[in-house]
């Protein structure tokens, strides 16, 4: 079969299924398809998580709060292990790099990185829950940079 069969038929299973990235592996070669990150796509994502309530004329109390969000479909876990203390706790401190959390996707298991620092705020994510592509994980109150 042909490479650009093969892409061809990737992205029509992508459509069909709304997937973000489709990655296929035979032997020695491998071929990934991902969707661009666009403005829709991050629109969307915040349209599965619930919205928060607003709250006099400040607005949302999450306004000043820093999102880490999914970078794939899969299912969310806060430990490495069942048996394993979670990565992070809300009100813990964060550093940038600093794993919070595993999404595992197709038997994978991916260690998420905070890229912000400061303290964990909220924990949006319940242990073992399916999470999609942009899905806000964590809200994180970033420290200031003075």
């Amino acid at each position: 079969m042909s490479l650009k069969r093969t892409i061809q038929e990737l992205v029509a299973i992508m459509r069909e299924e709304d997937l973000a990235e489709i990655e296929v592996r035979r032997w020695f070669s491998s071929v990934r398809v991902r969707r661009p990150m666009t403005d829709a796509a991050a629109l969307s994502a915040h349209a599965i998580a619930p919205a928060a309530p607003a709250r006099g004329p400040e607005g949302p109390p999450e306004a000043h709060l820093t999102p880490i969000k999914s970078p794939m479909v899969g299912t969310f876990y806060r430990s490495p292990a069942p048996d394993a203390d979670p990565y992070i706790e809300e009100n813990s401190p964060v550093d940038v790099g600093q794993t919070v959390c595993i999404v595992e996707a197709m038997k994978l298991m991916n260690e998420i990185e905070s890229d912000v620092r400061g303290r964990i705020a909220k924990i949006l994510v319940e242990n073992a829950q399916p999470v999609e592509f942009g899905q806000v994980l964590f809200l994180v109150e970033a420290e200031s940079a003075a």
